[in-house]
């Protein structure tokens, strides 16, 4: 999954960054504005953006207001107040993918296109379920990770 995302998400920025510079350049010296660009942008924006939360979940590097950990004076301390974090991370990011589930099959079901190019935008919307469930599945991972760690015996504690 790392390889994906090393390859992936460079590629999706770069695909915005490259059709926003040419709209630009179009518009402002050449004034000549590309009709339909504007829908072509969403669809790897969105998944930039998802795919980029997917990752930040995968590697356990949200941001994160970690308040509680400088009251806390041990690791175990800590690494309870992890558990619940990570738990209710697992509840909130289990309603929002139940929603994004329902927004998918609507999407589904409906298949609207875009004002111009009638590009489906059900691949652009698709990405929220889908992010939704890796970012889920990552939270539970992170959670049961901490619980191994946390019932772990102290030395085998210190090698997790």
């Amino acid at each position: 999954m790392e390889r994906f995302f090393k390859y992936a998400l460079p590629l999706l920025i770069t695909i915005v960054a490259v059709m926003q510079f040419y709209q630009v350049v179009m518009r402002y010296i050449f004034e000549l504005p590309v009709m339909g660009l504007d829908e072509m942008v969403v669809y790897p924006t969105l998944w930039l953006y998802v795919l980029g939360s997917v990752n930040a979940s995968r590697e356990d590097t949200q941001i994160k207001a970690n308040v509680l950990d400088v009251f806390l004076k041990t690791a175990k301390s800590r690494l309870i107040v992890r558990v619940i974090a990570d738990f209710m991370s697992i509840i909130v990011s289990s309603w929002l993918t139940y929603w994004a589930w329902d927004y998918f099959k609507y999407a589904n079901r409906i298949w609207k296109e875009s004002p111009t190019l009638y590009i489906p935008t059900f691949w652009a919307e698709c990405s929220l379920f889908i992010g939704l469930v890796l970012m889920t599945m990552y939270c539970g991972y992170h959670f049961f990770k901490n619980i191994r760690q946390l019932f772990a015996p102290p030395q085998l504690a210190k090698e997790l």
